[in-house]
């Protein structure tokens, strides 16, 4: 049977654009696997891993105009949202390629011999070495940022990890010119090109995530596709890490006196984060809980002007669009749900945003047709759950599940530490890997402090997929005991020929 064709499709219009690659067989994933596994040897050298991801940053900044043409055509994003999420990317390379440089994240760490411990410790050097090949799924809604180019292939990269990528259909053209870019990186400083892979299709994923010589594996996508590749990494007769980013409602929470004190400015900027991207980030704030009372009625009034005088946008591929549809029709129709403005199509191949509202005691017990609530909706679509008093909120707080950011509007007293705020952040913190005080949670910063990650389903691991630390997932502790000195890699050498920080003795050294 002859292998299926790969074709870009323009979302604006549903049509095929034209052929860009052939789905990849087993054994074509295969060879690009041990393709990858031949190359870990070349990135063993920090100074050519750093020059190579500097290097990769470049090249994709010098065919911006192609790069952001292309990506338009697979994704109706926008110019202007793509080459700012380029420049992201390039941003993100050339910050691991820093930390490859300074060496931190080795962790090395050395103890010499102490036989006045109790027990004795003996000559004990540990630091971290790459796991191996990594697989990588690219996200749809991040077509430079969390695909090819994107923080899983840069932090593994950065930990001396080689890759395959299993391309996303949404954008499969843009996916082969930026992987022949970083190919074309990575040969300029000696590292064979095979040290990034490339496939296509369904079934390559799955063999993917499935070959013995891949290592672990990073994603970021729906809760049922990367439920399945999770549970296919665990049941590999070598289980692997899987670090998947599934799904997240990022909740808010809004008080009564904060709603008080500014409820036009939290209604429109409600209204922003929603919309953003046409409602595609993974961070859009899908559940809202505001007041009852007055205060939160001028919320709702200017969340629904804000949100009347939006645009309708078009969705990254017609099945999303179905999906959204879909699932905005289900929410509607459930008792006590009302839609101040109607999410829903905006014309054949557009949607237009809205959102819906709900008394929260429908949401503050388990078991019913409101459930579906506290599920994500992906696009512009957000649901507004009124409470009447602090109970009844942190009720239904209490039942949601694992999610990548949580946000608390709070008044200026209670910002000040008056009131419930402490409180308030207190609950949120269990639901979320990053929890916000009078802001917005779309939009992530590339910043070492960052993380972008949650409990389940949010993500499948306690990493975070977006900042410095994300290159710890690709890494693993390795201890010598009693090495003789010409044995030991220079890593753990006691004279620090390659200068890298280290915890010696007990001390800290820089």
């Amino acid at each position: 049977m002859a292998a299926a064709p790969v074709w870009s499709v323009d979302p604006r219009t549903g049509k095929q654009r034209e052929q860009v690659a052939v789905e990849a067989t087993a054994q074509e994933v295969d060879s690009a696997v041990r393709a990858a596994h031949a190359a870990r040897s070349a990135l063993a050298d920090r100074t050519v891993r750093a020059a190579f991801l500097r290097t990769a940053a470049d090249r994709l900044e010098g065919a911006k105009e192609q790069l952001v043409e292309v990506a338009d055509a697979e994704t109706a994003l926008g110019p202007v949202r793509l080459t700012g999420e380029l420049a992201r990317t390039c941003y993100q390379l050339r910050a691991f390629a820093d930390i490859v440089d300074e060496g931190a994240f080795l962790d090395v760490v050395i103890d010499h011999p102490d036989d006045t411990a109790t027990p004795p410790v003996p000559d004990l050097r540990r630091y971290k070495v790459p796991l191996g090949v990594v697989a990588v799924y690219s996200a749809s809604n991040f077509p430079f940022a969390f695909s090819v180019a994107g923080g899983d292939t840069a932090s593994a990269l950065a930990a001396g990890c080689p890759v395959v990528v299993k391309a996303h259909p949404d954008h499969p053209g843009l996916s082969e010119l930026v992987a022949a870019l970083l190919r074309r990186a990575a040969t300029e400083h000696g590292v064979p090109e095979g040290v990034v892979g490339l496939v296509h299709g369904f079934e390559a994923g799955v063999e993917l995530v499935e070959h013995p010589l891949v290592a672990a594996a990073g994603f970021t996508g729906s809760v049922r596709g990367g439920r399945a590749l999770f549970d296919a990494a665990a049941a590999r007769p070598v289980p692997i890490p899987f670090h998947g980013e599934l799904g997240s409602l990022n909740p808010v929470v809004v008080t009564e006196a904060a709603a008080a004190e500014r409820a036009e400015a939290i209604g429109s900027g409600l209204a922003g984060s929603m919309t953003m991207g046409v409602g595609q980030f993974c961070v859009k704030p899908g559940l809202v809980l505001a007041p009852a009372g007055a205060a939160g009625d001028r919320l709702v009034k200017s969340l629904t002007e804000a949100v009347s005088d939006t645009d309708a946008g078009v969705l990254l591929d017609h099945r999303m669009r179905d999906n959204f549809l879909a699932g905005v029709a289900e929410r509607a129709a459930l008792p006590d749900v009302e839609s101040p403005v109607t999410p829903g199509a905006g014309g054949e191949h557009s949607v237009s945003p809205g959102f819906l509202t709900v008394p929260a005691d429908r949401l503050a017990t388990g078991g019913g047709v409101h459930d579906l609530l506290l599920e994500e909706c992906f696009g512009p679509i957000t649901v507004v759950a009124r409470y009447e008093d602090d109970d009844q909120a942190k009720a239904v707080l209490s039942r949601l599940p694992g999610n990548l950011t949580a946000t608390v509007h709070l008044s200026t007293e209670e910002a000040a530490g008056e009131g419930r705020g402490a409180e308030i952040l207190a609950e949120l913190t269990p639901l979320a890997g990053r929890v916000l005080v009078n802001g917005w949670p779309t939009g992530v910063a590339v910043a070492p402090a960052q993380h972008h990650g949650g409990p389940y389903p949010a993500t499948t691991s306690t990493s975070t997929s977006v900042g410095g630390t994300a290159i710890e997932r690709w890494l693993r502790p390795v201890a010598y005991q009693n090495a003789p000195e010409a044995l030991l890699p220079p890593e753990l050498r006691d004279d620090n020929p390659l200068g890298l920080p280290r915890r010696y003795d007990g001390r800290l050294e820089r």
